[in-house]
């Protein structure tokens, strides 16, 4: 296996960033390793929310640029003394995972602290977690800190026959409250019911592909289900349309940037020297957020709500474009 490039880090912890060691790696399952790091001094890490995320400094992209990718903290979450996350494979991805594949026992890589957008809400009287493959490791934290906290619970589990990463961990933490299923067919027949027959104040977490949210938070909808009791996490909006060229007028500064098609709005201002803090590159994280103060904009991301859509205002320009020929920012 190719060592990784080493990336040159402090060794302590700061108020920005960490350096952690790769204290262990594993195979969960075909294409999924977990990895444990700890702090090269063996002292205790931050503690972090359930559901929260890790910023990985992965190496650079093919343009030389940084690459930062986030990925689900999967271990106990006060006062730790380790941090771990599990990763599957993406052959046609952006080379994060490869990069989190070829680490070795011994390296230091640079980490960001911990941050969630996909945390408990600590008022719910009952917590529907609902997983779909390597969706789970999210929700692995959520059920680990309700069975230590006390607080009820039940989780949900599709996964194709013969994967399943962290299914031994589950059903450690669940016991009886932890269902698993193996067919689509399998999990409707049981989930459609029990959005029915849910305690006044429960919530819904879901972490996994798209097409599994979109069905869930729908079916949850037409069973009655406020938007506050609904929360979920995707991976990212795939495969895009390349959408038509446009201009991008930058107000503050008077410069017209031109976006080409197939060239997203954040590589176009990153080509002509504007920096943009960006994290996934998906339209998840709303890293990128943008004000917008003049065009219209075609939304592609996955975290702006509908309303926040709607208003106009703001872009994240990792995905979204200009529904026109001239978009205009307040940069």
């Amino acid at each position: 296996m190719a060592l990784a490039a080493r990336t040159e880090v402090r060794p302590s912890i700061d108020e920005t960033s960490l350096a952690l060691t790769v204290a262990e790696v594993a195979s969960l399952t075909q294409g999924v390793r977990h990895v444990r790091f700890t702090d090269p001094a063996r002292r205790t890490l931050p503690s972090f929310t359930p559901g929260s995320h890790l910023v990985l400094w992965c190496g650079t992209d093919a343009d030389g640029r940084p690459r930062r990718n986030a990925y689900s903290l999967t271990g106990p979450e006060f006062e730790p003394d380790h941090y771990s996350i599990s990763v599957r494979l993406d052959e046609h991805g952006r080379g994060g995972s490869r990069w989190v594949h070829e680490l070795e026992v011994g390296q230091v890589v640079r980490a960001g602290m911990p941050r969630s957008a996909f945390a408990p809400v600590l008022t719910a009287r009952h917590h529907v977690l609902v997983a779909g493959g390597i969706g789970v490791t999210p929700i692995l934290s959520h059920a680990r800190a309700a069975r230590q906290w006390g607080r009820s619970f039940e989780v949900h589990y599709i996964f194709r026959d013969g994967d399943g990463p962290h299914l031994e961990n589950l059903r450690e933490l669940c016991r009886d409250r932890l269902r698993t299923y193996n067919t689509a067919d399998a999990f409707w027949s049981h989930m459609e019911p029990a959005l029915l027959d849910q305690p006044l104040g429960t919530h819904l977490y879901v972490c996994g592909p798209s097409g599994l949210i979109d069905a869930l938070t729908g079916r949850a909808r037409h069973a009655g289900w406020p938007d506050a009791r609904l929360h979920y996490e995707h991976f990212g909006v795939g495969e895009l349309d390349p959408g038509t060229p446009f201009t991008a007028h930058l107000r503050r500064t008077g410069v017209d940037v031109p976006v080409d098609s197939g060239v997203s709005l954040l590589e176009a201002l990153e080509s002509e020297g504007v920096a943009v803090p960006s994290l996934c590159r998906q339209g998840v994280c709303g890293e990128c957020r943008l004000p917008v103060r003049g065009g219209g904009v075609d939304h592609r991301d996955l975290y702006l709500s509908e309303a926040e859509k709607a208003a106009g205002d703001c872009m994240m320009p990792c995905v979204s474009r200009a529904r026109g020929d001239r978009l205009e920012l307040d940069l």
